[in-house]
């Protein structure tokens, strides 16, 4: 595989020659390099549902072409979510019932259904480079993207969104699950979803936002939060939580976070007003403790046993917003609970238009945190997410390319 000569980096100005096909040239201090687009790259590739094993390391996975309306993004980092376990595993097939537990996140489930393995329970390709968390630059374009993109620094939204009604499920994608995704040295995605980014922050730090900041804004937003209200997080020091944590106290309200106990102090020092052990025998009693009566709005990632301390915990016309629920997708519901307290129960997966560029402009002004927890080599994808799935992180954990 061809070397680039140099590595892109921050604040250079990457410019194109027609004359030779898929040779682009950075000025640094007023020199002049040549940057080639090789023909294959590095990737790590999904070959089905399953185990860690099914994630293959590829030295000559062949470079993809941008399309019309496509840029071509040379991946500087890539971030961890639990989309891309769930996939891997087919976790979001109903015949699962159990929480992303270490050793099925490893190994993957017996009795996962292939035929509806997606978050939209429809069937993924294979073979796939999954990865929505991509920060990098701008290597090439397509038709009718105009050439002056070329060297842009840039944080992809991953939802490619339906034309009209973008709840469409049917024609709503979502980047690295539909379409080849970033963990691999480069990737293609229109043009609209490459957000152009002025930041100190490092490539890895800003890999940290796309998947976890929208998925958690989305949430919050369903809830419509207001300032002074008091909201309870389930599974606060994930990425999703964590996140929530900031844009809940950007919106003015008290934040009670839910997490492990050897979490606590970080968690307060990111903006908790309170932290409760989730090991607490009676959660929903320590959530009114703290809350000094109950709570206007719960936020939930975890599901399982975590759901109805939540639900009882909330007031009269209190809102419950859920994203996941990696502690188990099957709970009890006492229907009383939702019927006479008037509450508003709501999901939260498909983020609306704008949302990413919002949180970009957020970034920008330095309002928004990047949790990067660590970082690991393309080629140890496999490691990063036996990490992940320990759950003894906060925040993001992130591959370089």
């Amino acid at each position: 595989m061809q070397a680039y000569r140099p590595v892109v980096i921050p604040r250079v100005k990457i410019f194109s020659d027609s004359r030779y096909a898929g040779k682009y040239y950075c000025q640094v201090n007023n020199a002049e390099y040549e940057m080639i687009v090789p023909e294959t790259m590095r990737a790590v590739v999904l070959t089905g549902h399953g185990g860690l094993d099914k994630l293959e390391f590829h030295h000559d996975w062949p470079t993809p072409e941008p399309r019309d309306g496509e840029v071509l993004v040379k991946v500087a980092a890539c971030g961890l979510n639990n989309t891309d376990i769930n996939t891997r595993t087919a976790w979001y097939s109903k015949s699962v019932t159990e929480g992303i537990t270490d050793l099925g996140g490893k190994d993957g489930f017996d009795t996962a259904d292939a035929e509806s393995g997606s978050w939209g329970s429809s069937t993924i390709t294979f073979p796939r480079i999954q990865g929505a968390d991509v920060a990098g630059y701008i290597a090439a374009v397509g038709n009718g993207v105009p050439a002056c993109r070329i060297g842009e620094r840039v944080i992809l939204d991953p939802w490619l969104l339906a034309t009209g009604d973008w709840l469409d499920t049917s024609r709503s994608r979502y980047f690295g699950s539909e379409c080849d995704g970033g963990y691999a040295e480069f990737t293609t995605i229109r043009s609209e979803n490459a957000i152009s980014i002025d930041s100190t922050q490092s490539d890895a730090e800003l890999a940290t936002y796309p998947c976890a900041y929208t998925t958690a804004e989305n949430l919050t937003a369903r809830t419509g939060l207001r300032p002074g209200e008091v909201v309870a997080i389930a599974g606060a020091s994930g990425g999703v939580g964590s996140a929530a944590i900031q844009l809940c106290r950007l919106r003015g309200a008290c934040v009670i976070a839910i997490a492990a106990e050897a979490k606590t102090d970080f968690l307060l020092e990111l903006g908790a007003n309170f932290v409760i052990d989730r090991n607490s025998e009676d959660i929903e009693a320590e959530i009114r403790e703290a809350a000094r009566g109950a709570i206007d709005v719960a936020l939930d990632v975890v599901g399982g046993p975590t759901f109805m301390p939540l639900i009882n915990a909330l007031r009269q016309g209190g809102r419950y917003s859920s994203s996941g629920s990696i502690a188990g997708p099957l709970v009890e519901f006492d229907l009383r609970q939702l019927v006479y307290k008037d509450l508003q129960l709501t999901g939260a997966t498909i983020v609306p238009p704008g949302t990413m560029q919002r949180l970009v402009r957020l970034i920008e002004q330095n309002q928004l945190r990047p949790l990067l927890a660590k970082t690991f080599p393309l080629q140890d994808l496999a490691g990063a997410q036996q990490t992940f799935l320990a759950k003894k992180h906060v925040g993001n954990i992130v591959v370089k390319t």
